[in-house]
């Protein structure tokens, strides 16, 4: 696969990914082009294969749509594998699980001509996150205050951030932690593993509800509805032998209101979009499809976006482009097609072709057509 204005290779496995949020640099000068950065964690791991493990960053140009060809900047890990992060909120910089512990970095911006950005390795040491072992899942609350780990042993915490008190500490919350998510008000906390979906009162540090999977279901991501309605829901991915399904899930009784399988290979990526209507999944076949959270239909299908299984999907913080990016090195920007404009355009010339019918049969009918029209029209 070769590179494209909006998909590059950055010479190592990528297992996490996200948008650097605005907040974290300056505004672009009107003299410089729009873009954003992206960071990205992966490597070889603690192997001797010559795939450094590092930290990466790009930067994506949203009027172009165009990753830029080499990382504009790369911090290496040594012999730690970055295997998860979380970008916080607020823009204070990303906290990355290695295989032992976890670690913070901050964003360091040069206010220099070119209005760089780069990545450094914090003095701050996580204390309660030293020598846990590994971490699966890292998520922090819309409001950054709340920071959830998830681990390969099957323990869950939860920390206010940044004073690092531990909220919740629960042992065997499942086998292993695969994934973790903050409701939109930080007051609940739903994890994924093996078994059920559980769900915790934050405020009460206990668990509150356990979603149920059927018989021959695998529960894998889990993602709340980003908008803050009396509308919320959960959406949980499932994987049975025919395909991968996205349910969703009512968080005032904890029951399922629907199930739909969207793709037949299984799904290893999970997203929604921070205005709540898009989601966005990827395959083990590389595969990338965005639909609408509204009737989980499929509107948009990037086949072997990457060579290989899907880790991570992000969308940026307006909701315009999908990150994806991939144990093949492969990162990418897909820039998502505005379906309602779409639409009204549809519609505006279908009217304007009705419109035009109608004068072209009034006028022949009145005889007032041009000879050669009119008798094509008889």
């Amino acid at each position: 696969m070769t590179d494209s204005p909006n998909s590059k290779n950055y010479g190592v496995p990528i297992y996490g990914a996200g948008w650097v949020p605005q907040s974290a640099v300056e505004p672009p000068s009107e003299s410089a082009p729009p873009g954003s950065y992206v960071v990205l964690a992966g490597g070889g791991g603690e192997g001797n294969s010559g795939i450094r493990n590092a930290l990466i960053l790009a930067k994506f140009h949203f009027d172009t749509n165009v990753l830029s060809d080499q990382p504009v900047a790369r911090l290496g890990t040594g012999g730690d594998l970055p295997y998860r992060m979380a970008v916080h909120p607020g823009g204070a910089g990303l906290i990355c699980s290695l295989p032992k512990s976890c670690r913070w970095f901050d964003w360091d911006f040069q206010r220099d001509e070119n209005r760089s950005l780069d990545l450094i390795s914090s003095e701050r040491v996580l204390e309660p996150l030293q020598d846990v072992g590994q971490q699966l899942a890292l998520t922090f609350n819309n409001e950054g205050s709340l920071l959830a780990v998830g681990g390969e042993d099957g323990k869950l915490r939860v920390y206010k951030w940044p004073s690092m008190e531990n909220i919740l500490d629960q042992d065997n919350a499942h086998a292993s932690v695969k994934d973790l998510d903050f409701s939109p008000d930080g007051k609940f906390l739903a994890s994924v593993g093996s078994g059920p979906c559980r769900i915790w009162d934050v405020s009460k540090s206990k668990s509150v509800a356990s979603l149920m999977k059927d018989n021959d279901e695998i529960f894998g991501s889990c993602r709340f509805s980003p908008i803050n309605d009396e509308n919320q829901v959960l959406y949980i991915i499932t994987m049975r032998d025919q395909g991968g399904s996205i349910s969703k899930w009512s968080t005032t009784t904890w029951k399922r209101i629907k199930s739909k399988r969207v793709v037949r290979d299984p799904i290893c990526a999970f997203n929604v979009s921070p205005n709540g209507k898009l989601l966005a999944v990827g395959t083990i076949e590389g595969d990338v499809l965005i639909a609408s959270s509204n009737n989980f239909q499929v509107q948009n299908v990037v086949k072997k976006a990457h060579l290989g299984l899907v880790t991570t999907l992000k969308f940026s913080e307006d909701s315009r482009a999908l990150l994806s990016a991939s144990m093949d090195s492969r990162v990418r920007v897909t820039i998502i097609k505005d379906e309602e404009k779409k639409s009204g355009l549809s519609l505006r010339i279908i009217i304007l072709v009705l419109l035009i019918a109608i004068a072209v049969y009034y006028a022949a009918s009145n005889g007032i057509l041009p000879l050669e029209l009119n008798s094509l029209l008889k």
